[in-house]
C-alpha cells in the first residue's frame, strides 16, 4: 500500500536526506520525498505495520534533518 504524507522541510538537499533515511527503514518498500510539493510518498512492504513503520521513518528522518516535520 502507498500513502502520502504532508511534510515540512527547508531545502531540496534536506528532502533528499529524508528520502534516503526513509528508504533504510524496515517495512518501507519505497519512499519518495518532494521538496516542491512538500510531500512524502511511502510504499509499505507487504504485511508491515504501517503505523510502526512510520514511527521509525520519523525517527530516521529526524536523525538526518532534526527540524523536519512529517504529519501523520
Amino acid at each position: 500500500m502507498k500513502k502520502s504524507y504532508k511534510i515540512e522541510v527547508d531545502c531540496a538537499n534536506c528532502a533528499q536526506k529524508m528520502e534516503d533515511a526513509a528508504n533504510t527503514v524496515a517495512g518501507v518498500a519505497n519512499a519518495t520525498v518532494s521538496f516542491m510539493t512538500q510531500k512524502m510518498k511511502v510504499e509499505f512492504a507487504d504485511g508491515s505495520d504501517e503505523k510502526a513503520v512510520m514511527e521509525n521513518v520519523v525517527k530516521a528522518c529526524k536523525r538526518v534533518e532534526d527540524d523536519c516535520e512529517i504529519f501523520l
